[in-house]
């Protein structure tokens, strides 16, 4: 069981899912760009990029307006999660290690999840991985404002979670992610992302940067708890 009361100065852990636990942004772009040509659209080379972290709402909208999808966002975002879960149903693109990393941390400290993914993709990864009951609280960034790089979905996760942004560690891969947890006010662990490394500037905010998940310890996180006792 989770510590509640948080050890070593860290209370929780808000881990991201695409890029940190599963290999699955190639998965995303892949269903976005069999829908967007199967529907007569205009796939472009740059979309894959400018859509990393955007909510459902944010990247269903791009692809009608930006891609030129002749659907309503609601039936873009239907449609897309509908050919993700047949994929994930088929094969879950867990990064190796993943596993490991969240049943380490869930036994010394409350874990979330902050994702740009959809609530059906969440339930369903959490069902298939079997990691519902580890984590407290899960957040799509459809359930709030704005998605990444904004704060919001990190704010969110922190205050289901009942405990102190600057009191919880993130663990994050991308520009958008880093960006996203640290205005929020989290302490960020980086793994960059091989297919998208974040920017420079984006990865020089982050507080510890780690080469893989293997390295995603209880050591690493109090080197992170380091950081907030100094706040």
């Amino acid at each position: 069981m989770a510590q509640s009361g948080g050890e070593g100065g860290v209370e929780a852990v808000v881990f991201d899912l695409d890029g940190i636990l599963l290999e699955s942004e190639q998965v995303w772009a892949a269903a976005k760009r069999e829908l967007t040509e199967r529907c007569g659209g205009s796939w472009k080379p740059a979309a894959e990029h400018e859509m990393l972290g955007m909510s459902s709402p944010e990247w269903s909208r791009y692809m009608r307006e930006e891609l030129g999808l002749a659907m309503n966002p609601d039936q873009i975002s239907s449609a897309v999660v509908e050919l993700m879960v047949d994929k994930y149903r088929d094969q879950l693109p867990s990064i190796p290690g993943a596993d490991g990393a969240v049943r380490r941390l869930s036994a010394r400290w409350a874990l979330g999840l902050a994702s740009a993914s959809n609530r059906e993709i969440i339930d369903l990864v959490m069902e298939l991985a079997g990691w519902g009951a580890l984590f407290e609280v899960t957040v799509s960034a459809e359930e709030v404002g704005r998605g990444k790089p904004a704060p919001d979905v990190y704010l969110e996760a922190v205050r289901r979670l009942g405990r102190r942004p600057h009191r919880c560690v993130a663990v994050e891969d991308s520009s958008a992610g880093i960006r996203s947890a640290g205005a929020a006010g989290l302490v960020v662990i980086a793994i960059p992302n091989r297919s998208y490394p974040p920017e420079p500037s984006s990865l020089a905010l982050a507080d510890i940067v780690l080469e893989s998940i293997f390295l995603v310890d209880a050591e690493q996180v109090l080197r992170a708890g380091d950081r907030t006792r100094t706040e």
